[in-house]
């Protein structure tokens, strides 16, 4: 490859790398003079999860592909998508996760009903546990048997005589 050749694929690289910030740049401007469209985007934002972060929304993280998926939704907005076509789309791209809430179905159950189930679950064994000790406490506290008590006295005068 010559040298002419590089630089002619360099130009053109840079050319359409500034050309794709010009039109991220342009839909960006776009929508901040928009306030509805960019309240819409504010709403949808704030129902996505970051996937990088997991515990963040896309509208509070700084990740790249938080921004991504800020662009994307910008880009489905002004191009006229509904807000229930920009989520399917992208459940249908990153399944149920990207939900900052998934729906209660099947599949995400366990995420709704797991921290439920390990609360019960640990309330039953604290339970088991406190009435396993407290019959045990009681089963040792009891008064010792006249020949339990002639015993320990025995083994105590034999230990004061040696």
């Amino acid at each position: 490859m010559s040298v002419r050749h590089l630089m002619t694929a360099l130009v053109f690289a840079s050319f359409f790398g500034s050309t794709a910030a010009l039109a991220s740049a342009t839909t960006e401007a776009a929508l901040t003079t928009d306030p509805v469209a960019e309240k819409r985007l504010q709403k949808l934002s704030e129902e996505l999860r970051c996937l990088v972060c997991q515990n963040q929304t896309i509208a509070d993280s700084n990740a790249e592909l938080a921004q991504d998926l800020r662009r994307e939704v910008r880009t489905m907005i002004k191009d006229g998508k509904t807000d229930k076509e920009i989520v399917d789309f992208m459940v249908v791209r990153y399944g149920d996760f990207v939900l900052y809430r998934p729906p209660v179905k099947g599949i995400t159950l366990l995420l709704w009903g797991g921290p439920v189930a390990l609360m019960l679950l640990g309330m039953f064994a604290l339970q088991r546990y406190l009435r396993r000790r407290a019959s045990r406490i009681n089963t040792e506290d009891q008064p010792l048997s006249a020949d339990d008590a002639s015993r320990a006295e025995a083994l105590l005068k034999e230990a004061n005589q040696k």
